[in-house]
């Protein structure tokens, strides 16, 4: 039996860019995937919390800075 489990959450993170045409990974903030414990090419949940939607895709790391 294979059984996943979240090991963080990035509460109301603010989606800084979007191209509505590529489907694949999300950039998150080198400092927040280091607080987070998020490994780079790590499956991630996203949330929607305006619209209820969700999907999993994996992490990529974006350049420390403006989060």
């Amino acid at each position: 039996m294979l059984v996943t489990l979240m090991k963080a959450k990035l509460h109301r993170a603010t989606v800084t860019q979007a191209d509505m045409d590529y489907e694949g990974s999300i950039a998150i903030d080198r400092e927040l995937l280091e607080a987070s414990g998020i490994l780079p090419h790590e499956q991630v949940d996203v949330l929607n919390i305006t619209t209820g939607a969700r999907f999993t895709t994996y992490a990529i790391e974006a350049p420390r800075g403006p989060r």
